[in-house]
């Protein structure tokens, strides 16, 4: 049986739109803009929005916490032909204006079921893991119910972020903060061409992301019955820690932030 067609009006429901209100660069090729919805819009720690520009739609995980009124974005630039809406997005000022889906999307939250979370990460891919961590210091600060307090659990955090460059992580300065004032935060930026002249000075961890998996399960004492892995950006990455964990009892959740053919 055919559907009647959709009015304008019940099209136009489907949207709602966000003005950017402030806009900060990390390199040529890496930003973060700060949204304000027209219409409130509720989200989960970890969810994602999906936003467009030109009726070029893509989803874009969100580094707010739910708290925070504003929707804050962190983007990489993918250039054309394969990136339609990040050049359009790069060209947005403060006043401009994108579409907003009313609805938030995405399973890629924490599970409380687990005491230790390990978080697993490429450059953007740590997107999530700063909303689940804010969210959750938030709400323990907060006046709210106990019940929700409770809900955020007595958890451990193991952020291991991997980038090219140093300039690339936008937030280590947050997430070691974090990890200076909580001793159950804990974070590990690790750059894979530490002798590029881009990473002078650089005294941190090295090797790409994947390859330290082994390693800070070891040192940190994780076991597969108390311990979920994320992982969370290139999809390579991803692959490596599921094959690595893959003879082991580790439950890794994912979320890529494109498809591989």
């Amino acid at each position: 049986m055919t559907q009647p067609a959709k009015s304008p009006a019940t099209r136009r429901s489907r949207f709602t739109t966000a003005t950017v209100t402030r806009r900060e660069d990390f390199t040529e090729d890496l930003w973060r803009i700060w949204l304000k919805p027209e219409q409130s819009f509720q989200f989960k720690p970890g969810q994602y929005c999906t936003i467009g520009v030109e009726g070029i739609e893509r989803a874009y995980s969100i580094v707010s916490s739910p708290r925070e009124k504003e929707i804050e974005l962190f983007i990489e630039l993918v250039p054309p032909p394969d990136g339609e809406l990040t050049p359009l997005l790069y060209d947005l000022n403060v006043g401009d204006t994108v579409t907003l889906r009313p609805r938030a999307k995405g399973v890629f939250v924490l599970k409380p079921e687990a005491k230790n979370h390990l978080f697993m990460a490429t450059v953007t891919g740590v997107v999530p893991y700063v909303s689940i961590l804010r969210y959750h210091l938030e709400t323990l600060a907060s006046e709210d119910s106990a019940s929700e307090q409770q809900a955020t659990g007595d958890f451990n955090f193991y952020v291991l972020e991997g980038a090219s460059y140093t300039d690339e992580f936008g937030y280590d300065e947050e997430l070691a903060k974090l990890a200076s004032e909580h001793d159950n935060i804990h974070f590990v930026p690790t750059v894979s061409r530490p002798n590029d002249e881009r990473n002078a000075g650089w005294k941190g961890e090295t090797g790409r992301v994947n390859t330290l998996t082994e390693k800070y399960l070891d040192m940190y004492g994780l076991k597969p019955e108390d311990t979920i892995v994320y992982a969370c950006g290139h999809p390579q990455m991803i692959e490596d820690v599921k094959d690595r964990l893959a003879s082991t009892d580790y439950r890794v959740e994912e979320e890529r932030f494109w498809k591989e053919d």
